[in-house]
């Protein structure tokens, strides 16, 4: 289940868990941590996005270009996708342009959603997120908001977002799902070939599909 759930977050940030949720029927009610202002916003977009997805299955499946003009408002609103480029890039971040950043961080999203982004209209039933708690981040870096994934027969799956304010929103920039670090995850991936080829030509090539972000295959 790992591998699939990394790498559908960057098809959208509130749906890291997209795979597990297929066929999830509604969970049972349980006690929630108090709501803080960052956990808030994770509860919110989850909700509004599952929302939509659901409502707007037959335009979307339709309509691939609809379904991706409406994860990008999600991923602009919610996930602060540049600055995760960044961490990604790691040290190939250190003499990159914004530009640079924003094309690798643009290409990645579009290679994901390539692959996994009809996977968003099989989300069935009604699996739920409880808010479990919520720490500071070292260095006065943000927040670590701990949430649970409730779904009816099975047991829940823990999901940590961590997120930093941004002119006064607060906004994603990592997600834990099982103690795996999407950050971490494509850092390790991308970090060969950002030394080989620069952060240009995979850009290219991810758009291209010729080089593809998460497990290799079908995305299954």
């Amino acid at each position: 289940m790992k591998k699939t759930l990394i790498p559908a977050l960057l098809a959208s940030a509130l749906l890291a868990t997209l795979p597990s949720l297929s066929f999830a029927q509604a969970a049972p009610a349980t006690a929630a941590a108090p709501q803080s202002q960052a956990g808030k916003v994770v509860l919110d977009a989850s909700t509004r996005i599952l929302n939509t997805l659901q409502q707007r299955r037959a335009e979307f499946s339709k309509n691939p270009t609809a379904l991706r003009s409406y994860i990008d408002s999600e991923l602009n609103r919610t996930f602060d996708r540049d600055y995760a480029a960044r961490l990604v890039l790691g040290s190939n971040a250190r003499t990159a342009s914004d530009a640079d950043v924003k094309l690798f961080a643009d290409a990645m999203a579009d290679n994901l959603m390539q692959r996994y982004g009809s996977a968003l209209l099989t989300i069935q039933g009604k699996p739920s997120f409880r808010l479990k708690g919520e720490q500071p981040l070292p260095g006065n870096r943000g927040v670590k908001v701990s949430t649970e994934l409730l779904r009816a027969g099975s047991e829940s799956t823990p999901v940590e977002y961590l997120m930093r304010n941004v002119n006064g929103q607060w906004k994603i920039f990592d997600v834990n799902i099982e103690g795996i670090s999407y950050v971490q995850t494509f850092r390790t991936q991308f970090d060969g070939p950002l030394r080989q080829k620069g952060i240009k030509e995979v850009a290219k090539e991810l758009r291209g599909g010729t080089l593809q972000a998460g497990p290799a295959g079908n995305g299954k």
